[in-house]
């Protein structure tokens, strides 16, 4: 079985700093979920990328 990692990434810098497993094939939008940011030094938006 092939796991598919995703990124999220920053909205604000662009880095990309936390890796997820998709759970869910059916899925259509993509995730969007406030996490801290390194690079920004605060809690920013994070959204799924490929």
């Amino acid at each position: 079985m092939v796991h598919k990692n995703a990124a999220l990434a920053c909205t604000v810098c662009g880095s990309r700093n936390y890796t997820i497993t998709p759970t869910e094939k059916s899925r259509t939008k993509r995730l969007e979920v406030k996490k801290f940011c390194r690079y920004c030094a605060k809690h920013t938006l994070h959204k799924e990328t490929k």
